[in-house]
């Protein structure tokens, strides 16, 4: 550990169910907290995903002082790891001191070497472990929101705002939806169409149901029929556009675009502070079509603790050895991809 057991004031441990309340309101209220450090993701990881989890947690004498959510992801076709946390853009360590977060990395690391998993994954935003490895592959887009709208379009780059205004004049509208149907419908054909296996109905379907208003569907429709549609988190005064998808009819509509500023727009007037865009791989359309509307690349640093890896993984599907697996899941039956792709896609954590 990195200070002294003796001299400790807190202990570390593994969380339970009646931790939940209390490691909510620690989230909440801590600077570097975000939307995926909350409990909720435990439930949905356990039930949807089937995989083990392993919520840290530091506890002092006024009661939590540091937290890290970690989840065990093994199958024989991506590895072993522990990672905080999958499926989510931002994870690792986030404590009331330095001390108390690398004390609890320092217990993932040896938590990761008694499972004999390959490596540890914590998907911090800034460096915390100059002795871990780390990989320039995905950058984070945030930007702070005006109060006034008309501020926010003017802040957009001249040839997307053009796209935004041809989606107003396109007579789109947004529509919020209380289920999931057309959410998935939508979703999981574009990302056969992108050579992406799904995840399950049901994990979107508990996504709702565990983090209920925080957790919104709206869909982009146009005469009568829905072109594409989205699920936002929002987290305190942050709003974060997280699944989003197309049919083909969206990008000549500029639907995408529509979508995209309807969410700003209602988030402004909420009095949202910050506008996530999330991650996306250097260098790919995803991260070029964030920085047309005006948002910085930020990296995000990852770091590896390697337990029986050799190396950093490279799991993303721009490495070569899967170009053959996206070209034939691109010409797969939809259907077909809705059954088999959630047992693939648990695993691209």
């Amino acid at each position: 550990m990195t200070a002294d057991a003796a001299a400790r004031t807190y202990t570390i441990a593994l969380a339970e169910d009646h931790d939940a309340a209390a490691w909510d309101a620690f989230v909440n209220r801590h600077p570097a907290g975000t939307f995926f450090h909350l409990f909720g993701w435990r439930r949905v990881v356990r039930e949807a995903l089937r995989h083990p989890t392993y919520y840290v947690l530091a506890r002092g004498e006024q009661g939590i002082v540091g937290v890290l959510p970690l989840v065990r992801v093994k199958s024989m076709l991506f590895g072993d790891a522990l990672t905080s946390t999958p499926l989510c853009v931002y994870g690792g360590a986030i404590a009331d001191s330095e001390d108390i977060a690398r004390d609890l990395e320092q217990f993932a690391a040896d938590m990761a070497t008694r499972l004999g998993v390959h490596h540890l994954e914590v998907r911090n935003q800034a460096r915390s472990r100059p002795d871990w490895q780390g990989k320039d592959l995905y950058y984070t887009f945030r930007r702070k929101l005006d109060p006034d709208p008309e501020k926010n379009l003017a802040a957009v780059p001249r040839k997307q705002r053009a796209e935004i205004r041809a989606g107003l004049k396109n007579n789109l509208r947004a529509d919020l939806d209380e289920g999931i149907d057309r959410f998935y419908d939508i979703y999981s054909s574009n990302l056969r169409a992108l050579g992406t296996p799904v995840l399950s109905r049901r994990y979107f379907s508990l996504l709702r149901t565990v983090f209920g208003e925080a957790c919104e569907i709206s869909t982009v429709v146009h005469e009568q029929q829905p072109i594409c549609s989205l699920m936002t988190f929002w987290f305190r005064d942050e709003v974060l556009p997280y699944y989003g998808g197309g049919l083909p009819a969206a990008r000549p509509l500029s639907g995408y675009d529509f979508m995209y500023w309807d969410l700003m727009r209602r988030a402004t007037e909420r009095g949202t502070r910050i506008y996530d865009f999330g991650r996306s791989k250097k260098d790919t359309g995803p991260f070029k079509y964030k920085k047309h509307w005006g948002f910085e690349p930020e990296l995000l640093n990852y770091q590896y603790f390697l337990v029986r890896a050799k190396g950093v993984p490279n799991l993303s599907p721009t490495n070569p050895k899967y170009h053959l697996f996206i070209e034939t899941w691109k010409r797969m039956p939809l259907s077909l991809t809705r059954f088999v792709g959630p047992m693939v896609a648990r695993y691209l954590a």
